[in-house]
């Protein structure tokens, strides 16, 4: 897969010409997991501002899944016998996932966001290993996915499963452990030795000391114990006192508010517009710089910084579509969203077990600094694992109603699919809405004309006026659309957003 330079030199100013079809399509796969046809063409010609308006609206007042009645368990709920413990806790942890993941396809930007942060403020269920703290951490991404910042921090840093993940509950004030100060600063909100040393990551770790109040029976929420919190003087960033938890967030905030917006604004213009952010050939580090003004000007609520984004020319500009690769969770719920074929929720599990198979567990990130992402996406095993399972799953599709092929594709052509005996103005308008930018060239949408055709010989289209074949009523119409399908599915193109 080739490497993209990053060649936007668009800016923020806001994008006021009439939303194209492509233009919108992009829209909904970079602020969600894409769209129907019927949405999308309902949002063509809208107007840029007053959509993402709408959405970043119904993001805002999207209440959180609701808790599952396991949300508040501890050991003594479930069996003393390890198999049944495991077995039941194995069943909470799939209700929740297939939650999180129709909630992923039914929320756009809310939990696009709840997802892009799960990736930033990164725990690992299989670490900590408790449902109860898994279902606390999902509603802290969600509560705060286009909340505060700041707030954010603060709270994503008193969750059992990051106190847990990152050794908090081991940080006593006779014996500090710094792997929380060291990823607060470096991973969630400075970057790599940015702004702070060593002696700060020190002094910070005796800061957040006392959080190791673990209860008697295990996975129980984590509280703080006075009498193993260093009460000491401590100096960080700069800013000498007794300080505690609350005090290191509001000193980083108010110390290094600079490094932070520019920390967090390139990587969600790195996860919503481009991978490259630091090239020359475009203009991404003063887009950057303009989004990082804004954010230190809200006083770090996110949803100003968006709204400045997904508005600008920058967004919608060319050089921004089709330049992203698709992460597993993309490749198949786009698939879902955009065909709009029939699907249930023994769907979405097995959809969310093959992203899983591909290195993209919900939950389970592969490390602390998280799913690398794009490139990492691509090579000879994982784009054999895609082509594989979507191939099962268009089967899948088929088999429990041939028809919705057909409907799809004359949902996308309109009178030519009632009435065109021209297989190839049928399958131009399925593969440009599949694909960002359409295929390379006209040799490739020739192949692809012919994998549309091959089930039917070509009398049926050149018999003049007695050619009999149409979309709308030819019997094998819904196998070609198939077929037509299952070939995009493996195109590098398709492999895009």
């Amino acid at each position: 897969m080739e490497y993209f330079i990053n060649c936007n030199t668009s800016s923020l100013a806001p994008h006021t010409a009439p939303l194209s079809s492509q233009q919108v399509a992009h829209l909904y796969r970079r602020l969600g997991f894409s769209a129907s046809v019927q949405t999308i063409n309902a949002a063509t010609g809208q107007n840029a501002g007053a959509l993402i308006d709408t959405l970043i609206n119904q993001a805002l007042n999207l209440a959180p899944l609701p808790p599952p009645v396991w949300a508040n368990w501890n050991n003594s709920n479930y069996p003393e016998d390890d198999d049944q413990r495991r077995q039941i806790q194995r069943a909470q942890e799939d209700e929740l996932a297939l939650l999180y993941a129709n909630s992923l396809l039914d929320n756009n930007l809310r939990d696009r966001l709840s997802f892009f942060w799960s990736n930033h403020f990164v725990t690992e269920l299989d670490v900590y290993n408790c449902n109860a703290f898994l279902y606390e951490y999902v509603n802290c991404l969600q509560r705060n996915a286009i909340g505060n910042l700041k707030t954010f921090v603060s709270e994503f840093g008193l969750t059992s499963a990051m106190l847990y993940y990152l050794d908090g509950v081991f940080n006593n004030g006779n014996n500090p452990n710094e792997n929380y100060g060291r990823e607060l600063y470096e991973l969630f909100t400075l970057g790599e030795g940015n702004g702070y040393t060593e002696e700060d990551i020190i002094e910070t770790a005796r800061a957040l000391t006392g959080y190791v109040e673990r209860g008697e029976l295990g996975c129980e929420a984590v509280t703080f114990r006075a009498d193993r919190h260093d009460a000491g003087s401590k100096t960080i960033l700069g800013q000498t006192g007794n300080w505690g938890y609350d005090d290191v967030i509001d000193i980083l905030f108010d110390q290094r508010p600079n490094e932070i917006a520019e920390f967090i604004c390139r990587k969600l213009y790195e996860f919503f517009v481009h991978p490259d952010s630091k090239d020359n050939a475009g203009n991404a580090q003063t887009i950057i710089t303009g989004m990082a003004t804004t954010f230190v000007a809200n006083n770090f609520e996110i949803a100003p910084v968006l709204s400045q984004l997904f508005k600008s020319e920058h967004f919608f500009d060319d050089e921004a579509i089709g330049v992203i690769i698709k992460s597993p969770v993309d490749f198949y719920f786009n698939v879902l969203k955009e065909t709009s074929f029939s699907y249930d929720n023994t769907t979405v599990a097995s959809l969310v077990n093959y992203s899983g198979l591909l290195s993209q567990r919900l939950f389970d990130p592969v490390d602390v600094a998280g799913w690398q992402r794009d490139r990492s996406w691509i090579n000879t095993n994982f784009l054999i694992g895609r082509w594989l399972t979507i191939e099962s799953i268009m089967e899948g599709f088929y088999e429990n109603d041939n028809e919705q092929f057909r409907s799809f594709a004359l949902e996308l052509t309109g009178t030519d699919g009632l009435t065109s005996n021209n297989p190839d103005l049928i399958a131009r308008p399925i593969i440009d809405f599949l694909l960002p930018k359409g295929l390379l060239n006209e040799a490739e949408y020739e192949k692809a004309f012919a994998i549309f055709r091959a089930d039917v010989d070509e009398t049926y289209y050149e018999g003049g006026a007695t050619a009999s074949w149409t979309l709308a009523i030819w019997p094998q119409a819904p196998f070609q659309v198939q077929l037509l399908l299952q070939y995009l599915v493996r195109q590098p193109e398709f492999q895009l957003k």
